[in-house]
């Protein structure tokens, strides 16, 4: 399951507040500006907590 482009649209990183891209392969959100990788449970709840990164 991947999340909705709706979804990705409002994500930003709770860090540097920067766009979040989705690894399917990993099933992780990326920061590519503070090269964060958030953890997305059970395929559609990403969890943001810094200290998951």
């Amino acid at each position: 399951m991947s999340l909705s482009k709706e979804l990705l649209e409002i994500l930003a990183c709770p860090l540097c507040k920067g766009d979040l891209k989705y690894d399917n392969k990993e099933e992780k959100l990326i920061c590519e500006k503070c090269r964060l990788k958030f953890p997305v449970l059970e395929g559609e709840i990403p969890d943001l907590l810094l200290e998951d990164a």
